[in-house]
């Protein structure tokens, strides 16, 4: 049978009309039609386990020794005791040291035990609060004694 006899039993001109480019849902009775069938337009990337960072934190000295400082000025920003707070210095849930007092910032360590000791020295014609009285004493008598 030649292909022209094919198309004359069938009729070619029936062939071409009656044909659905674009059938609707409710005729695709097998599988998926070419109106719902998709492909990725681009292939998935990998997952890395970089691209992450933490925000600084700004810890250190902040103000160093002989500067200036008023009450509340933020001496030290520290994660643990590095620096323990001495005369004068108050220190805070997340173990920041600040200033209690005006006066000026004085950095000590100690000889055996290595630990270091900030103190605010008050200013001049500051009343000394009674804890520290016995200390700035015992510190003028030693320098007395030494010279």
């Amino acid at each position: 049978m030649s292909f022209s006899s094919v198309c004359r039993r069938v009729g070619l001109k029936d062939l071409v009309s009656n044909v659905n480019v674009y059938p609707s849902a409710s005729e695709a009775t097998g599988g998926l039609n070419l109106l719902f069938r998709r492909w990725a337009t681009k292939k998935t990337a990998g997952s890395t386990k970089n691209g992450r960072d933490s925000n600084p934190k700004y810890l250190g000295v902040k103000k160093f020794g002989g500067e200036k400082v008023i009450p509340g000025n933020i001496i030290v920003r520290q994660r643990g005791t590095r620096f323990h707070p001495g005369d004068y210095v108050g220190m805070g849930k997340d173990h920041t040291l600040y200033a209690l007092k005006e006066g000026h910032v004085r950095f000590e360590r100690h000889k055996l035990s290595g630990r270091k000791w900030v103190h605010v020295d008050p200013k001049e014609g500051h009343i000394l609060h009674p804890v520290y009285q016995n200390t700035a004493a015992s510190d003028a008598a030693s320098h007395a004694y030494a010279s």
